[in-house]
């Protein structure tokens, strides 16, 4: 008998103006890097390390390895995380990030379990989205667990 574990995750982007205009919508696909597997493994042990609560966007364009362990560049600072939500398989992750927050071209997004320092569970890179002063991102990102 042999299982196979997958996880997967799709992450949304929305970019708003000041009039709350849709900009820029996108879907892109992330990469569970391996400080990440170990934390879902830990995780199933016990408690020990705090559950994920931030969110972060960076301008970096090297392509998610597995052994990342931050953004390549950050801009601003952590999100803390709008909501948490466990279904069917899955977790959904949301966080906003306001007028004035993490402005310039993002190019890649993560997710932590700490305010700074702390794991990173995931990791994704993709084209330039412009993120204005007076704009709004919202980021909704889903990890789906499947065995097939």
């Amino acid at each position: 008998m042999e299982d196979n574990l997958k996880l997967r995750g799709d992450v949304y982007i929305t970019v708003k103006d000041k009039d709350g205009n849709i900009k820029e919508e996108r879907k892109e696909q992330n990469l569970v890097v391996s400080a990440g597997l170990n934390f879902i493994c830990s995780r199933m042990k016990d408690t020990t390390d705090g559950a994920m609560s931030h969110m972060s966007l960076g301008s970096g364009t090297t392509a998610a390895a597995a052994g990342d362990t931050d953004l390549e560049s950050i801009l601003g600072s952590r999100e803390a995380l709008d909501s948490t939500t466990v279904s069917t398989n899955t977790i959904t992750y949301v966080s906003s990030f306001e007028a004035g927050d993490a402005t310039g071209s993002v190019t890649e997004a993560a997710i932590f379990n700490a305010s700074s320092a702390g794991t990173m569970l995931c990791r994704v890179v993709f084209g330039t989205i412009t993120k204005a002063a007076d704009d709004t991102m919202s980021v909704t990102w889903v990890i789906t667990l499947s065995a097939s």
